[in-house]
């Protein structure tokens, strides 16, 4: 069952290693965890899952491989009340089975055992009458015979359909790559954008330093260092406004979760497209503007620069001085998106509209071919997960 585990994972595209299944083995063999299905499931989980983005995956493959199992006290506390399921013995059950149920001490002495089974058995069994398996005469497992039965797993199958008690649900919450970003999914595609370097006062205990300076002088010397930060220059372009109104939630989070995860981060906001001038502050746009030529000059090469907007406008605002919808620009969007391109060897753009409307818009096609085919991301886990990559090359 192990081994079918693990060649489902790999097929469903899992990124699991033989390695990490080996580990996991050895931690089942050393008793790492107690013999239930839950404690399985995050003891493979930690050691099989190395992407939060894999989570949907892995769930599907576990819930399918592992199907109807659950650990001992779900079953006992379980969700439909004992009394109805006394009253379906009594009336599915002949006078004959019930008398058989009754001599083993009854409905509570049937889970009592169960429970007792279930700590007892260290794995699957097939066959027989005592273990919980399938096809056998047990009164726990699946598609064997027993009349007071509990059926566990099996899914739609009936078996012999004598189980009075039927065990089979789990449910998984989706964590796939496609979904929508929040703050949190946000940081850890972010993560991936880093580069740590030590500069600034020293002012954290270098404990390696310390040991080895006080080791090779003979008494205590404190040795102080630096703090590792993360020394990555952002520059954020924000469309906003017209389309982009539906976005703003996303836009927000996207906004809060690279505050958190950058130092050196600076952020402009535009509308459609980039222009001869942005701004800082939305409710004094038209009062004061930063032109872009100062932004160009002020913020080196160096810095990663990211354009998030739905690219979504008349193909005039791109391509003609005067296209804009607000003023008069004297030169084409174009040209601006052009100069930032040919400046910052690494430039990205994040479109919250779906891919699969990008084709369909003439705008967006115009972007892609100013910044580079490859440049534009979706705003997703993935898609973010690509534009980080994109950036760190």
């Amino acid at each position: 069952m192990f081994q079918r585990f693990f060649t489902e994972l790999r097929a469903a595209r899992v990124p699991v290693s033989l390695k990490e299944y080996l580990l996991l083995v050895e931690a089942l063999e050393k008793e790492a965890i107690d013999t239930n299905v839950e404690d399985f499931y995050y003891l493979s989980r930690a050691a099989l899952v190395k992407d939060e983005k894999h989570l949907d995956k892995f769930d599907r493959v576990f819930g399918h491989v592992f199907k109807g199992l659950e650990n001992t006290a779900e079953a006992i506390n379980a969700e439909i009340p004992a009394e109805w399921l006394k009253l379906l013995t009594e009336k599915f059950l002949s006078d004959e089975e019930k008398a058989q149920i009754e001599a083993l001490g009854g409905w509570d002495k049937l889970m009592e055992t169960l429970k007792e089974r279930l700590e007892e058995q260290k794995g699957r069994h097939e066959g027989g009458s005592k273990w919980i398996g399938t096809g056998g005469t047990s009164p726990f497992g699946n598609g064997g015979y027993n009349p007071e039965g509990v059926r566990i797993g099996g899914g739609d199958k009936k078996g012999q359909g004598r189980a009075v008690k039927v065990w089979d649900k789990r449910e998984y919450k989706n964590l796939d790559d496609s979904v929508e970003l929040g703050v949190r999914n946000i940081k850890i595609a972010l993560r991936r954008l880093r580069k740590f370097a030590r500069s600034g006062a020293p002012d954290e205990l270098d404990l390696d330093g310390t040991i080895k300076k006080s080791a090779r002088e003979g008494y205590l010397d404190i040795v102080l260092r630096p703090e590792r930060r993360n020394t990555i220059k952002v520059l954020l372009f924000f469309d906003i406004g017209g389309s982009m109104d539906s976005h703003i939630r996303l836009c927000e989070e996207l906004f809060s979760a690279a505050r958190a995860e950058f130092k050196h981060m600076e952020f402009f906001y535009f509308h459609n497209c980039l222009y001869e001038s942005v701004w800082k502050d939305n409710r004094r746009r038209h009062d004061e503007k930063t032109m872009t030529w100062d932004v160009l000059h002020k913020f080196p090469h160096d810095y990663r620069v990211v354009f998030v907007g739905d690219a979504t406008m008349s193909p005039y605002e791109i391509t003609y001085p005067g296209g804009s919808v607000e003023h008069w620009n004297e030169e084409p969007g174009a040209a601006w998106l052009q100069r930032v391109a040919q400046i910052y060897e690494r430039c990205v753009w994040l479109n919250p509209t779906p891919r699969a409307h990008w084709d369909h818009t003439p705008s967006i096609q115009l972007v892609r071919e100013i910044i580079g085919e490859n440049r534009m991301f979706p705003l997703t886990i993935e898609g973010l997960d690509g534009a980080m990559r994109e950036l760190s090359r």
